[in-house]
Formats: C-alpha cells, sequence, structure tokens
C-alpha cells in the first residue's frame, strides 16, 4: 500500500513539473514569466512522430482531382479498323487502346482521396513534441497579448523587428485579434493562427514559434 502511494505522489509530482519561461510584450518588453509544463513542452525529440503527422496533414489537403481518361471512357467507334489477317499488322478491333493516339490510358489515374489515418494519440503527441523541439532549441516566444489598437502593418513590422521575428508562426488564444491579423496578413512569412489551429505543420514550417500567454495555457490545458 506505501508502495503504491509512493509511486501515486511521484507520477503527480511529475505530471505538475514545469519550467520557467520568460514573457515579452510587443514592445519588447519584460512581462514577468510564465509555467511551461514538462508534459508538453518537455518532451524528447522524435523526428518519426513529426514526419508521420506532417506526411497526414499533406496527404489531407492534397486536391487527388489528376484524372486520365480510361478506355471505356473514349468516345470513338468500336468498328474493327482493317481487316484481321494479311496487312502485316497486329490485329484490333478499335481505336480506344492506348497503343492508338487518342486512346484511352491504361492505368492511368484517377480522382481519389490521399487522406490516410492517423491515431489520434499519435497526433497528440506529434503536436507535443513539436512544441517541445522549439523549446529545446530556444525558439519559443512567449508574449504577453497579440493585440493592437489599429490595423497598422508597418507599427507592427516594427515591432517585430524589436523582437527579431522575421519568419515566425504567431498562435494566439482561442480568438486572433481583428487588427493585430490584418496588420500581420501583409508581413512575409509571418503566420497567425488560434491555439485551436495549432499544427506540427505550420509550427516546424516557420523558424520561430510565439505563444501568447492564453495561447500556453489553453494548448496545456487541450494536451495534458
Amino acid at each position: 500500500m506505501k508502495s503504491l502511494q509512493r509511486l501515486t505522489a511521484a507520477t503527480t509530482r511529475r505530471r505538475i513539473r514545469a519550467m520557467k519561461a520568460d514573457v515579452v510584450t510587443l514592445d519588447a518588453g519584460s512581462a514577468g514569466s510564465v509555467d511551461l509544463e514538462d508534459s508538453v513542452f518537455g518532451l524528447p525529440a522524435r523526428e518519426d512522430l513529426l514526419q508521420r503527422a506532417v506526411r497526414w496533414q499533406l496527404a489531407k489537403r492534397q486536391a487527388g482531382t489528376h484524372k486520365t481518361k480510361l478506355r471505356s471512357e473514349i468516345t470513338g467507334t468500336t468498328a474493327k479498323m482493317y481487316r484481321q489477317k494479311g496487312t502485316g499488322n497486329a490485329r484490333h478491333g478499335s481505336k480506344k487502346p492506348g497503343v492508338f493516339r487518342g486512346g484511352g490510358k491504361a492505368f492511368g489515374p484517377i480522382a481519389r482521396s490521399h487522406a490516410h489515418n492517423l491515431p489520434k494519440k499519435v497526433r497528440v503527441l506529434a503536436l507535443k513534441t513539436a512544441l517541445s523541439a522549439k523549446q529545446a532549441d530556444g525558439k519559443l516566444v512567449v508574449l504577453d497579448a497579440a493585440d493592437l489598437d489599429a490595423p497598422k502593418t508597418k507599427d507592427l513590422a516594427g515591432k517585430f523587428g524589436k523582437l527579431g521575428l522575421a519568419n515566425a508562426l504567431i498562435i494566439d488564444g482561442a480568438a486572433v485579434n481583428e487588427n493585430f491579423a490584418r496588420a500581420a496578413a501583409n508581413i512575409p512569412n509571418i503566420d497567425v493562427l488560434p491555439s485551436q489551429g495549432a499544427n506540427v505543420y505550420d509550427i516546424l514550417r516557420r523558424d520561430t514559434l510565439v505563444l501568447t500567454k492564453a495561447a500556453v495555457d489553453q494548448l496545456q490545458e487541450r494536451l495534458k
């Protein structure tokens, strides 16, 4: 019984273990610190999980509209082209085969979905791994808030310059500030998403990951 209690206590300690991260403002000022849970931001690197998640995402967005006509879909007569024997040519009864110009394509691509299944546990673990990789590489910035009074791209670009953000994904809370989103839309290599839209592919494709305090709280609640 005592050993079970010790095991439970150790498990609880592991669950609540967290690291400190500095919080900055849009003007590059200090805004205290925030706790980052090890269970979300402190996992070891797993390139295999990241590869599976990215492949799953890109396969889902692939259109799959490529299509060629098969022999049965070609419009044309089925009358025999020439007599069976004596011509020195191969025997054919139609101009629809792929060996003729304008004929059907044998085993050509057809419209289909490229999506495949990926277990939810793998997707969640891959997202945690992506967040942890940014934290381990020193590419994670925690922002106090992503709010602007007016959608001024020039002003926001100047603030990003102070923070050293040239290629970044910014994840806010449940909703993104409209002025901030409109101003950031005109800045190259800057993406803005709500916390619900956080995904492995967008995190990895940008050099720096910027999370607001609201995003940190919601992601830790969602992934714990």
